[in-house]
């Protein structure tokens, strides 16, 4: 039977980053949720779909056949085919992303490509509602968070050393933001697994979040 790793937490915790380190330690497979739904939001951005109509997201949704797979060794997210793995992490997606979300349609369908995917191999695998709701029997649960203005700074440092030129405020804002809707939203809101370990990593290095988790492996 395939053992789970949970990792659960609000936007730009670093969850992927730790998780695929973990997993790497572990020769366990990495599975990035938030990128299947960013990769939904780049869809309905891409046809212009209204994000915020329900039932058009819903119903294109359908249409939309994501896809995970290694190549060299790292994970990369197809979107029909195409390979949209740097696509997906602009802002306006990760937004988008949000939204589309908090729509039933969306995250069964999604859930279940998870649960599939968990099933087959060892997994660590990473999003909001992994340990609540897409694998409640994972045998390792984290919760790791970071304050906002952590937050806020890690991916603006992120999106400078892509030559970009962020606004600090108005990620931050943004994340707050975010958090908010992931919260509150009505289909698997963001909280904490009661069997979960909260992990902060505000004041903690990377290797010192991967130490941490490990050592509660």
């Amino acid at each position: 039977m395939s053992k789970q790793i949970a990792i659960d937490g609000p936007a730009g915790a670093g969850k992927s980053t730790i998780a695929k380190r973990v997993a790497a330690d572990l020769s366990y497979i990495y599975i990035d949720t938030g990128a299947m739904y960013r990769s939904i939001g780049l869809y309905m951005l891409r046809n212009g779909i209204d994000i915020h109509d329900r039932d058009k997201v819903e119903i294109e949704s359908e249409n939309a056949d994501v896809s995970l797979s290694y190549v060299d060794g790292n994970l990369h997210v197809f979107l029909n085919g195409e390979d949209v793995s740097n696509e997906i992490r602009k802002e306006e997606v990760g937004n988008a992303a949000s939204v589309v979300s908090a729509y039933p349609l969306v995250r069964r369908n999604l859930t279940e490509l998870q649960r599939r995917l968990a099933k087959k191999e060892n997994v660590v695998m990473d999003g909001r509602d992994i340990g609540t709701c897409v694998l409640p029997d994972a045998f390792l649960k984290i919760y790791l968070t970071a304050s906002p203005e952590v937050r806020g700074e890690r991916r603006y440092r992120e999106l400078m050393d892509k030559g970009e030129s962020p606004d600090l405020d108005r990620i931050i804002e943004d994340i707050k933001k975010r958090d908010q809707a992931d919260m509150n939203r009505e289909i698997s809101p963001l909280r904490k697994a009661d069997d979960a370990v909260e992990v902060d990593s505000s004041d903690m290095t990377i290797d010192e979040v991967v130490n941490r988790i490990e050592s509660l492996i």
